[in-house]
């Protein structure tokens, strides 16, 4: 009833009255923003109905590819609409070629692509879920420090041949080094070895945002379990689509993936 009476609001150009609306965070593609309105207030973004705290805090993020404009829509308790045009400043991507991937990993077998396949609805279950708690406005820490080997959004050519972009950050570390939680939250999944991303763990830090971290050597949480900012949830490996040991760590908001590195500013010497 109430979506209906949003969209109707908009159609008849309802203007925006007595709505406070705060916005601040990275205003780029790849960036996340957090907002603050009235905790009675209901917000949609890019037609997703965005959770928003009794405090009236939500977040909203942007794919590396988005728009250059977005709106965002916030209704009241008595009906009253107001609108907020988002304009994100562009990026540039790198190029980053890499060389030595097995040729299983290059051309799967049908089974391996069932297996991918299916891991990746997964994952993306996951992603979808909804956990109330509020880690999400921490202030991020690294989970691991050291030599910045991959970064977000860059063109990966494997062997020679374009793939995917990249959709984290990778960071050198030697096998074993502890990986700590970068932000409070619940483990939402573990998993031994995947097919590309090797030994996974993804913890959720409320209202959609999450950390995914990949080739892993072990973990040391279970699912289910509220980890602390700070705490050692896992080591760094070397297990599934990599030439070498390192902590690749992913954030995404729902199914959108963002870019860690704004959250944490400059690697610490």
């Amino acid at each position: 009833m109430k979506r209906t009476l949003l969209l109707l609001l908009l159609l008849i150009a309802t203007p925006a009255a007595a709505i406070e609306l705060e916005l601040r965070g990275h205003f780029t593609q790849g960036g996340m923003v957090f907002g603050r309105t009235c905790g009675d207030c209901q917000v949609l973004f890019q037609g997703r109905w965005v959770p928003v705290t009794a405090e009236g805090d939500f977040i909203i993020g942007f794919g590396r590819d988005a728009a250059r404009e977005k709106k965002l829509l916030v209704q009241g308790a008595g009906g009253q609409v107001h609108q907020q045009q988002i304009e994100l400043a562009p990026r540039d991507y790198q190029i980053q070629r890499i060389d030595g991937i097995s040729q299983r990993l290059m051309e799967p077998s049908a089974k391996d692509l069932e297996r991918i396949r299916r891991e990746a609805r997964e994952i993306a279950a996951v992603r979808e879920q909804f956990h109330a708690n509020g880690d999400f406005s921490d202030a991020f820490i690294w989970p691991v420090t050291g030599r910045i080997t991959g970064v977000y959004g860059s063109q990966r050519i494997f062997n020679g041949e374009p793939r995917q972009p990249h959709f984290g950050v990778d960071i050198a570390a030697l096998t074993g080094t502890p990986v700590k939680a970068p932000a409070g939250g619940v483990v939402t999944y573990a998993h031994s070895g995947m097919f590309f991303a090797g030994t996974t763990l993804i913890v959720d830090h409320g209202h959609g945002l999450s950390s995914t971290f990949l080739h892993l050597d072990e973990i040391l949480v279970e699912v289910g379990r509220q980890v602390a900012q700070g705490q050692i949830i896992a080591t760094v490996g070397s297990t599934g689509r990599v030439t070498g040991p390192h902590l690749d760590w992913r954030l995404n908001w729902f199914d959108v993936r963002l870019d860690p590195a704004l959250l944490v500013g400059a690697m610490p010497d």
